[in-house]
């Protein structure tokens, strides 16, 4: 069973590297293996704090610059926190850096880590593609957020945590368009294609580790199921 999770950047490296999350989260893969021998993960390894200050950097030094460079600086980001998540895995990943999903070949090993590929969508999309590619029906996004709410509940004390939240819906809430940098619980893009393909996607909380034991083991959770 091949299990795709989108591990945003936030969780990895908030501002630096969270190294506490990451000895937390290799002993619950740990435990999951011990109990399934036939479980293998794919990870997709996002930004996070490094690449939102080196975007504003660049931002900020040439007067706002442009979308496309931007877009690359973030990218590089998901690499270099990609290339330590495949470190921190050992020999259970036995392949690089997946960093184009549609030239990913043939999934040796137990654990396959992807990065960021290139401008115009975030590495939500990769993790998508490789949903796809790999036949699994389900991604799970963990991020900062536990839920996705009808609004942003820093500024509106109204909005609501939702459970569940069709693929139309959901793309009315955060539309088609992919900046660097923004902030939504899926990328748009990534959304449209999870759409296209009937794949489900379940937004979590990255740091609650008994949470996403509960999602791996098809159990009652804290979260929000798109599609």
């Amino acid at each position: 069973m091949i299990t795709v999770i989108s591990l945003g950047g936030s969780i990895v490296a908030p501002e630096g590297v969270d190294e506490l999350f990451l000895t937390d989260f290799l002993a619950l893969i740990r435990a999951v293996f011990a109990e399934d021998e036939k479980r293998r993960f794919i990870l997709v390894v996002g930004g996070g704090g490094p690449a939102r200050s080196w975007q504003r950097a660049y931002r900020k030094i040439c007067g706002g610059g442009d979308d496309k460079n931007a877009d690359w600086i973030g990218i590089m980001a998901t690499r270099l926190n990609a290339q330590l998540i495949k470190a921190v895995m050992g020999e259970w990943c036995l392949q690089d850096v997946v960093i184009d999903p549609s030239q990913a070949g043939a999934f040796t090993g137990r654990i396959l880590v992807a990065a960021g590929w290139k401008p115009g969508f975030s590495s939500d999309y990769d993790a998508v593609l490789l949903a796809e590619r790999f036949q699994a029906e389900q991604v799970i996004n963990l991020s900062n957020i536990e839920q996705v709410y009808t609004d942003d509940p820093k500024k509106n004390p109204d909005a609501k945590p939702i459970d569940r939240i069709s693929w139309v819906d959901f793309r009315a809430m955060v539309g088609d368009e992919w900046i660097p940098g923004k902030n939504v619980p899926f990328d748009p893009v990534a959304s449209r294609h999870a759409e296209k393909t009937g794949i489900q996607v379940i937004c979590a909380a990255g740091r609650d580790l008994e949470n996403l034991k509960r999602i791996l083991k098809g159990e009652s959770f804290l979260g929000t199921t798109i599609g």
